[in-house]
């Protein structure tokens, strides 16, 4: 009977241990998206259009313009354009960790920085 629970929780562990989240992130290269967050009490929405290389952002009325370098299929660097600070001036490294047919969930933090936040993008409609 014990021969048999080792048994089976061998098998669960291997059958649990090799699973891989979906991640098609070329699908997520270009397109419009959304990214909800909550800013201290508040949810905040930011709405941003990505063009493989250039992604447009719009958050609160105001909109920024981000170059975009893709180090591989699921990982890319974000860097204002034109920054109005030294803040804005940092790189923001981004990493798909898994993706949905309309949403991928990502990890971000500075460049060279080692907090780390996630978040979820979801496709929205032009």
């Amino acid at each position: 009977m014990i021969k048999r629970i080792l048994i089976c929780c061998l098998l669960l562990v291997l059958l649990v241990s090799c699973y891989q989240p979906q991640r098609d992130c070329k699908t997520f290269k270009n397109g419009n998206f959304t990214f909800t967050t909550t800013i201290g009490d508040e949810e905040k929405t930011t709405t941003f259009v990505r063009n493989d290389s250039i992604e447009i952002d719009y958050f609160e009325g105001k909109v920024d313009t981000s170059a975009v370098r893709w180090i591989n299929d699921c990982e890319y660097v974000v860097k204002k354009i034109n920054p109005k600070n030294k803040a804005e001036e940092k790189s923001v490294h981004m990493k798909i960790l898994s993706t949905t047919e309309d949403s991928y969930t990502f990890e971000y933090g500075i460049v060279g920085e080692s907090s780390k936040s996630r978040g979820t993008a979801v496709i929205s409609k032009p």
